[in-house]
């Protein structure tokens, strides 16, 4: 077996979470006042089923699924509270159009995505946790 495209190290997965603490701390203190999200946790089990449902809708939509992309989003605010960081997925699709209107691998229109994965413990947790 092979290792995957863009397999990174332990010690180059902390330097990325490392050089996003200072903008993550701008977010927490600046924007929801609150020590933010950092992270999103997903059952494996739940990306599993999640990819198998997208294939199939991928199917009736006309499309073949290539792949998923990775959103940064927050919740809404509610209760004047700002809402905690995100990530969703959404697959996609060659064959979509792109931003330039031609075919390439984009969002696939019509498509359901994935969120409501398990926050950090606490939130601001850094990796590792």
């Amino acid at each position: 077996m092979s290792n995957p495209k863009g397999l990174i190290t332990p010690k180059e997965a902390k330097a990325l979470n490392d050089a996003y603490s200072e903008r993550h701390e701008l977010i927490s203190n600046e924007i929801t006042k609150r020590p933010d999200n950092r992270s999103v946790w997903y059952p494996l089990q739940d990306i599993k089923d999640y990819l198998a449902y997208a294939e199939a809708q991928a199917k009736d939509l006309g499309y073949k699924i290539d792949g998923i992309r990775i959103y940064c989003g927050a919740y809404p605010d509610e209760d004047g509270q700002k809402g905690y960081t995100t990530s969703f997925i959404v697959p996609t699709a060659s064959g979509s159009l792109g931003k330039d209107g031609g075919e390439e691998s984009g969002d696939m229109p019509g498509a359901n995505g994935l969120n409501r994965g398990g926050m950090g413990q606490p939130p601001n947790a850094n990796y590792p946790q």
